[in-house]
């Protein structure tokens, strides 16, 4: 088994700042949920666009 070089993060559209995963899907029209690098991994190539 392989670990994944990014994390889930939810963002806030308006302000742009980091919410919880969940705030960020309880809230779908005003969040998204992006994934970011974990340090020392800027290569994400091969990993799936988002978390479902």
């Amino acid at each position: 088994m392989t670990t994944r070089k990014t994390i889930d993060v939810g963002r806030d559209s308006g302000s742009g700042r980091f919410i919880t995963v969940k705030q960020a899907e309880a809230r779908p029209t005003t969040t998204t949920v992006e994934r970011i690098p974990k340090p020392g991994r800027g290569d994400t190539q091969g990993e799936p666009s988002r978390r479902k």
